[in-house]
């Protein structure tokens, strides 16, 4: 795996571990055995929560910078916003550059 996916995976996992974009509660990594066996453990579901993660993690950053423009947040919330949501950005890109990848390996295989 590269650096920056891999980077990206554990920033990830650790924006799950802490609860980034659900209001600051727990919730287990999608692919812990604290979650194996559900029936919304299917890839579609384990995207679409990972998905509205990294959305939630966007929007938060545009807030924090919101703020900081009113005078309300410190630069330092700023920076940490902005590296999350831009980990999170690479995360995705990464997912999406995989997915691609498979894709066009499965529609060369023979039949």
């Amino acid at each position: 795996m590269d650096p920056i996916a891999s980077r990206a995976l554990g920033a990830y996992n650790d924006a799950l571990r802490r609860g980034a974009g659900t209001g600051g509660g727990e919730m287990p990594s999608p692919l812990s055995d604290a979650t194996a066996g559900r029936p919304d453990d299917s890839f579609s579901a384990v995207l679409g929560r990972a998905m509205d993660d990294a959305v939630a993690t966007s929007v938060q950053a545009d807030r924090t910078s919101m703020a900081a423009a009113a005078g309300k947040a410190d630069v330092t919330q700023v920076v940490t916003a902005l590296t999350n949501a831009e980990v999170t950005l690479q995360a995705v890109v990464a997912v999406r550059d995989k997915v691609v990848s498979a894709y066009k390996e499965i529609m060369s295989m023979p039949i």
